[in-house]
């Protein structure tokens, strides 16, 4: 979205206060959205989020530590993306070896039902009926209490405070609020706290949230049983009801974080940790990385022709993909085995053809293809280089589009992710059963919080947010800094392009981002794609990601252990205005 200062003075304000600079600048001139520390490293979706994770990693807690109080912030002053009404994946690599991915995705209420949207699918999108149980809270404390360091009320209060005292709204909260305005407009809890005599509040302008800081306070005080067993929850719960929703205190009695192995794959002499399902993302990843490696590396996936394959790869993917669901109600063991193996990828890539692209029933895809939607993320290393990787969401733009008015809690809309059994239409495949609605099942996700290790030691923290093409937009990132040997932040501000199969589009990012930046993908790639076949479609967004790489190349010994430690480059995408923060 390109952003008039005429239109709206009111954002050189917050522009001047973030300091961009210009796209060009990225080949030259240093910029605040890529940062090289020795200590410690936070990259979030804004800067505010990642000082507060920083400030964390100085006052000697560790990376888990900063991505509670990081995650926190971000729940404040990101209300868009996330928050403690939403729900996380987090991928933990502690310095010892030890690796944990912490499962904190919404779930469906008691009460619901597959069918519980015929005749009224508009529920499943907005409004109360559209709410899954968060998990946010009860995900970070579980990370925080087997891996923390410091008090839970010193990493939970910063982000009380901020939501008491107020924070401005940066340009893309802004953007977001433009985008969700009616919503906004239609519910009480939105409108006293985005509006202002009936229009939005302006970039630079301060938003308060007073109830939120009150129930930030008492999840502070008392950790999660305030919410999940305590009177926050008791209110949340009346909202919801009120608002024609079927939520109760024993469905939040009920949630439980699932604590698991991380999905490992060696791909390219490194070690790839992701998040097992109901996520897809680290089984999806994989796949891609293995048919490209059969390619060459990086000759066979760089240039037009390397652009291709990685478009293909991704229809493929996609097509397995939704044959996942939560491993709780479906057993996916087979379909995670074929997306972790390089002999399923050896099959695959002798269906790619380098001159020509299909129907997406080439692919083989049984299902139609669910898109997922917004989210935050973000990456921490600390001195001890433990490292943190978390996606989190409340799914589209303000969620649910309902914000409890008791409790100020931004509410998701995360039953909008699972399928439903509908009319199928000639051309398009049936909604996926392994993704159906069950009470307590976990919807399917495209959040692909990685952690990259080489030789045992830690190498980079990737991930991003943007919903269906998060898949994508990860695997670009590594690609390009691991095949193509770009430097960090080339390797987030090049241009992206995704797939999702169904439609059988190409989209390519064409936009100029709030704080001036424009990405556009180069015409000699879209002619080459074109030729080939496909259809492209401009896209004004797309998503946002945080990168970390441990540059061992530099490291030095450590006292006292055989370890080694490098510094950190850190890089928060311009795309959304955020900074990174170290020490």
């Amino acid at each position: 979205m390109a952003v008039s200062l005429r239109v709206l003075p009111s954002i050189a304000i917050i522009l001047l206060l973030f300091q961009p600079i210009s796209a060009a600048a990225y080949t030259g001139e240093p910029r605040r959205e890529v940062i090289t520390s020795e200590h410690g490293a936070v990259a979030t979706d804004d800067g505010r989020c990642s000082d507060a994770g920083r400030d964390v990693l100085v006052d000697g807690g560790n990376a888990v530590d900063a991505a509670v109080a990081a995650a926190l912030c971000l729940g404040v002053v990101s209300p868009a993306s996330s928050g403690i009404g939403g729900g996380a994946f987090m991928v933990v690599r502690m310095a010892d070896g030890t690796a944990q991915a912490f499962d904190m995705r919404e779930t469906a209420p008691l009460r619901a039902s597959k069918n519980m949207y015929a005749g009224n699918a508009a529920a499943k999108a907005s409004g109360a009926l559209s709410v899954a149980v968060p998990g946010e809270v009860a995900g970070l404390h579980e990370a925080w209490r087997r891996h923390g360091r410091l008090p839970w009320r010193r990493l939970a209060m910063p982000a009380a405070k901020l939501a008491g005292e107020g924070f401005r709204i940066s340009p893309y909260l802004y953007m977001q609020m433009e985008k969700t305005e009616a919503g906004i407009l239609a519910d009480r809890g939105l409108r006293d706290r985005f509006t202002s005599n009936g229009t939005l509040l302006q970039p630079g302008d301060v938003c308060r949230n007073r109830r939120l800081a009150k129930t930030l306070k008492a999840i502070a005080r008392h950790g999660p049983n305030a919410l999940y067993n305590g009177s926050v929850g008791v209110e949340l719960v009346r909202d919801v009801q009120r608002a024609g929703g079927i939520l109760t205190m024993e469905d939040l009695r009920r949630y439980q974080v699932k604590v698991k192995k991380p999905l490992s794959t060696d791909i390219m002499g490194l070690n790839i940790l992701g998040m097992p399902p109901p996520s897809s993302g680290g089984a999806g990843m994989a796949l891609v990385l293995n048919i490209l490696v059969q390619y060459g590396i990086p000759s066979g996936v760089s240039g037009p022709l390397g652009l291709h394959r990685f478009i293909e790869s991704l229809k493929h993917m996609f097509a397995v993909r939704m044959n996942l669901g939560d491993p709780d109600f479906v057993d996916v063991s087979k379909v995670l085995s074929d997306m972790l193996s390089p002999k399923f990828a050896e099959e695959l890539k002798k269906t790619i053809y380098d001159n020509m692209t299909f129907d997406p029933s080439y692919y083989g895809g049984k299902w139609n293809v669910l898109s997922d939607h917004g989210t935050s993320h973000l990456c921490i290393v600390d001195s001890s280089r433990n490292a943190v990787s978390m996606t989190s969401t409340v799914n589209s733009y303000f969620g649910a589009q309902i914000l409890s008015h008791s409790t100020g809690i931004l509410l998701n809309n995360e039953m909008d992710d699972f399928s439903i059994p509908g009319n199928v239409s000639a051309n398009v495949p049936p909604p996926a059963p392994p993704n159906f609605i069950s009470p307590l099942k976990r919807p399917l996700s495209s959040m692909t919080p990685t952690i990259v290790l080489k030789d045992g030691k830690l190498k980079a923290v990737v991930g991003a947010s943007g919903g269906g093409f998060i898949i994508a937009a990860t695997t670009q990132v590594f690609l390009n800094y691991f095949a193509k040997n770009m430097d960090p932040f080339s390797s987030v501000m090049s241009p992206r392009s995704y797939h999702q199969l169904i439609p059988n589009v190409v989209k390519y990012e064409n936009w100029t981002t709030v704080t001036g930046d424009h990405f556009e993908l180069p015409s000699d790639l879209r002619v080459a794609l074109q030729k080939k076949g496909h259809v492209l479609e401009p896209l004004a967004g797309g998503t946002i990601s945080q990168f970390v790489v441990h540059n061992l190349e530099q490291s030095k010994s450590v006292k006292g252990g055989s370890s080694t430690h490098g510094d950190l480059t850190a890089v928060s995408d311009p795309r959304k205005g955020g900074f990174p923060a170290g020490y």
